[in-house]
């Protein structure tokens, strides 16, 4: 015997609110409807879901126990319904997002802290790359974004990229170091420090290589390479060693470990931080919103640091 779930809703809504009258009511019907629905319930189980002649309507024994197994089906209904709200309007999801891990680190990850603390029914599973792999990512479906820097001109056909931070790179060190009680640095400074190298596969060891280049440094010592950002910082904090990192990374980090930039002009590589997607796959209201809180949350970081760099200047 198959029983409408519907006419168990309805059963259920006239037993907690008292009557036919109130049970239509509650669930914005007619009473007319409702008073044929649950004639129509009684002749598919053909037995009374009623006490005959009793005024307010008491249900038989029989149609107490399907009532309450209606008030289930409307609460999983209900249920079902705020669900599918909270995943249309991007409360809930699951996200896939790769980056660089330098900026996943140092930027990013305070930012998707923040999300998660408003949004705390996303979850953001997150993987490290540089671009190859994290294209390679995108086309195969393993991510929905990537966050990483890259040259506007090399943005592969199939993807979109969503231009953020403008690529500045800085020559870091420890706040406190000898160096930064200088107001100007020359190449013969800098000579006696040893430096940290990023890992080799990675965009920022080459634009530590072309800085060096840049200010006449052909021959320099790495005392420590590759490691994540939190040991580059461990290193920087324990000795007077020099690398190149993103400016934004440096003036996040200020926080938790005092860092300094030094005065001293490397050039800047030509590549934003931004967010890269494939073209062909649909966004998810959930990442459709994390995409508009991390675009709205890199410019506030771009606006400060421009800010910064302002009082900077005019203090010098």
């Amino acid at each position: 015997m198959k029983i409408d779930s519907e006419h168990l809703e309805l059963l259920a809504a006239i037993i907690e609110y008292g009557g036919l009258t109130e049970g239509a009511q509650a669930l914005g019907k007619s009473q007319p409807s409702v008073s044929r629905s649950m004639a129509l319930l009684e002749q598919r189980i053909g037995l009374p879901l009623f006490e005959p002649g009793r005024r307010p309507l008491r249900p038989t024994e029989l149609g107490a126990s399907l009532a309450r197994l209606g008030a289930k089906i409307r609460a999983a209904n209900q249920e079902a319904s705020f669900l599918v709200d909270k995943y249309r309007l991007g409360h809930a999801g699951r996200l896939r997002v790769g980056g660089s891990p330098l900026f996943m680190d140092g930027v990013v990850s305070t930012m998707i802290a923040d999300f998660q603390g408003r949004n705390s029914e996303v979850l953001i599973d997150q993987s490290y790359g540089y671009a190859e792999t994290l294209t390679n990512s995108l086309r195969n479906g393993g991510l929905d974004m990537a966050i990483l820097p890259m040259n506007i001109g090399q943005i592969p056909d199939d993807m979109n990229f969503l231009a953020a931070l403008p690529g500045s790179n800085v020559i870091a060190c420890r706040a406190g170091h000898p160096l930064t009680r200088r107001k100007a640095i020359t190449l013969h400074d800098i000579e006696p420090y040893s430096w940290i190298a990023p890992p080799r596969n990675s965009p920022l060891h080459q634009d530590l290589q072309r800085a060096l280049e840049t200010i006449g440094c052909q021959d320099f010592r790495v005392s420590f390479s590759g490691g994540t950002l939190s040991s580059v910082q461990s290193v920087i904090a324990g000795s007077d060693a020099l690398t190149v990192l993103p400016l934004s990374v440096v003036f996040l980090s200020r926080r938790s470990l005092p860092m300094a930039a030094l005065p001293l002009n490397i050039g800047h590589p030509d590549r934003h931080l931004g967010l890269l997607f494939a073209k062909n796959r649909e966004r998810s209201p959930a990442l459709e919103k994390f995409v508009k809180f991390l675009m709205q949350e890199l410019e506030r970081l771009h606006i400060r640091i421009e800010h910064d760099r302002q009082v900077t200047r005019r203090r010098g």
